[in-house]
């Protein structure tokens, strides 16, 4: 039974720091972005290294052996009875590979394998995806300034609705949730994805209009939100019966280097010649 959910967003891109319309291009991380990950991956796997225990536990052919010479094998019967190995983790990314990159440097870590869904593609934003927000104005400034004062306009080039989106990936998050339902084990399900779709799908799951609801910002590259079903009692948190209402226990983290650095220029060791500095709009 799945009893937490993880949200993680992909590290920066080079599409990020153009400001580009990202959308559902695949574009890689870049090397800020892989630097972002890599830091929020190291704070995550610390949080949960009891995953690692249990996935030995569970698959003891991964627990390292010793040669013939040695005086005793690794004992798989530790890792069995430690209290780590009483929940599970299941890793699941949106297909792009931003967040593949992102969802391996903490999954490898843990050695924990991941499986990828599409249902947690970013937004599409259609004919506006690999422009930027002046190209887009140029084509068409009312349907920009629309989008810009809601996140709800460009339907007509082909962009995902806010509604849409959240649905999409509630619907996901469900799904997966509803397959681990025959399970007594406790699970913790982590997510990797996108901006808008993790904001989207959280506002849906608390029962919120995505198109219209401000209580959350935008969430930052590498940073994590944290979700809890609530299974017994509805009442507080708006549930309905079949489904579990739902809890928001922690929204946009992130390690705690990010708090005093730049996070999204990341350290000037990795700075190149020739690679703007991301600016704050």
């Amino acid at each position: 039974m799945i009893d937490e959910v993880v949200l993680v967003r992909h590290g920066r891109t080079s599409f990020n720091l153009a400001r580009r319309m990202q959308g559902q291009i695949d574009v890689p991380l870049d090397i800020i972005g892989q630097w972002q990950v890599d830091q929020s991956a190291l704070e995550l796997a610390r949080s949960y290294y009891w995953a690692k225990i249990s996935g030995v536990a569970r698959n003891p052919e991964t627990l390292p052996q010793p040669g013939p010479d040695a005086i005793a094998h690794s004992d798989i019967e530790e890792y069995r009875e430690a209290p780590a190995a009483r929940r599970t983790m299941r890793v699941v990314a949106s297909d792009l590979f931003r967040a593949r990159q992102t969802a391996h440097a903490f999954a490898d870590i843990l050695g924990l394998p991941v499986t990828y869904d599409q249902r947690m593609r970013e937004r599409s934003f259609g004919r506006w995806e690999g422009l930027t927000r002046e190209e887009i104005r140029q084509m068409d400034a009312d349907a920009y300034d629309e989008w810009k004062a809601n996140q709800s306009g460009g339907g007509r080039y082909g962009v995902e609705s806010l509604e849409a989106l959240g649905h999409r990936g509630a619907d996901a998050v469900s799904d997966l949730i509803g397959q681990e339902s025959g399970q007594a084990t406790p699970s913790t399900l982590m997510i990797v994805g996108h901006g808008s779709w993790i904001l989207a799908t959280i506002h849906t799951l608390l029962g919120e209009d995505p198109e219209s609801s401000t209580s959350l910002d935008s969430v930052r590259n590498a940073f994590w939100s944290r979700m809890t079903p609530q299974y017994g009692d509805y009442g507080d948190f708006g549930g309905h019966a079949g489904q579990p209402a739902w809890k928001l226990e922690e929204f946009n983290h992130g390690p705690a280097i990010a708090s005093h650095m730049d996070w999204e220029n990341g350290p000037a060791e990795l700075h190149g010649p020739h690679m703007p500095m991301w600016q704050v709009l």
